[in-house]
């Protein structure tokens, strides 16, 4: 196993993103150090339990989709749309991240407006209008209906079904879902991703803000990564961005036509967070293209060209966003490095329900009787 720690004297702009990260508290070389990934303990039951409700589409309010709808195992638990899938009657704004690994992030969302914990991302992911929609007092009524998910609730010590279960057992099988076997982890790589590694680590920079063993520091930048137009020429994605704006309070959101991304967060009055998302990890890439938090770039070629060119045009770019210099052999060998970062699929039973989910039951003629 093949354990890279951050070099702190090689790279000038690395050095440059440190003065930025300081800012959220002290980070140490042990935290930048990249990978493997370890995931938190397991509670078998809680987990088999969680899993059932990931793939269970009377979750939404129409019980027309499930978590993995959007999240599918076979793209790392993306979609591998450049914009997402929403709830029926509306379309998405932002690309479907990935989910592996992201049991040890430390906030969530492209623009980390959720810094808790991952009950409070299911929550929101579960009763967001444009999401799942769902009512979690009627969820709680329809998962008690289900022999099934009684037994398993109480064999996973909760008891009756409850909505405040449902958002612990499902941030337990979120955390089974950690990277495994990838060439880099297990010290397998070829001659290419090991010469990609050096870029990463030294000429590219890239290490300044993938660190640690997601490789992602958990922040916000400005790269410039172009505007999706689809957001603003289809109205069903726009009137999904606009309801989500008004409801963070974005300034004149009517007439936005821009993702303002982190701004959301702190709302500075000079428009400065505008265009700030954050670091993504770059775990799995080879499952999850395209990429960007718009989905506007199609190949880890295209991502590792368009940081080589010192990223897009934006009057709030990073202004240590500068081209790298990095020749058509050495973006290859970048790219090779990249790949090498993805490991097995999680696509296996372990990870996965297969057994069918009923939604139709008999009706109890004397339901006026027996206890719900």
């Amino acid at each position: 196993m093949k354990i890279s720690r951050f070099k702190s004297g090689s790279v000038t702009l690395g050095a440059a993103l440190m003065c930025a990260t300081v800012l959220a508290g002290p980070v140490t070389a042990e935290d930048m150090a990249l990978g493997p990934v370890v995931g938190p303990e397991i509670n078998e039951a809680k987990a088999a339990l969680g899993k059932r409700l990931f793939f269970d589409v009377r979750l939404s309010g129409d019980a027309a989709i499930s978590c993995a709808t959007c999240h599918q195992p076979d793209k790392a638990f993306s979609d591998g749309l450049a914009l997402s899938l929403a709830y029926p009657g509306s379309k998405g704004f932002r690309n479907t991240p990935t989910l592996v690994n992201t049991a040890t992030a430390a906030n969530w969302f492209h623009d980390g407006r959720l810094g808790t914990n991952l009950n409070d991302v299911t929550r929101e992911s579960i009763t967001e209008d444009y999401s799942m929609n769902m009512d979690m007092r009627l969820m709680q009524e329809r998962i008690k209906q289900d022999p099934v998910y009684v037994e398993m609730f109480e064999a996973a010590g909760y008891g009756e079904p409850s909505n405040g279960s449902v958002r612990k057992a499902i941030p337990e099988y979120l955390n089974t879902l950690i990277s495994k076997n990838a060439p880099f982890d297990t010290g397998s790589m070829s001659e290419a991703a090991t010469r990609g590694q050096a870029l990463f680590e030294g000429k590219a920079g890239c290490v300044s803000c993938h660190n640690g063993p997601r490789l992602t520091d958990d922040m916000a930048y400005n790269t410039a990564v172009p505007d999706n137009p689809e957001i603003w020429s289809d109205p069903m994605r726009h009137m999904t961005y606009a309801a989500f704006a008004s409801f963070m309070g974005v300034e004149n959101y009517m007439n936005v036509r821009r993702d303002v991304g982190a701004q959301i967060i702190r709302h500075p009055v000079d428009g400065s967070d505008v265009g700030k998302f954050n670091t993504p990890t770059l775990r799995e890439l080879k499952y999850t293209a395209p990429y960007m938090h718009n989905g506007m770039i199609a190949t880890l070629a295209d991502v590792v060209a368009f940081y080589n060119n010192g990223g897009g045009d934006d009057v709030n770019k990073d202004e240590r966003m500068k081209p790298l210099g990095l020749s058509d052999a050495e973006q290859a060998d970048l790219v090779a490095f990249l790949e090498a970062l993805s490991g097995d699929p999680l696509t296996g039973p372990e990870y996965v329900w297969e057994d069918e989910i009923p939604t139709n039951y008999p009706a109890i003629e004397n339901w006026r009787d027996v206890s719900n």
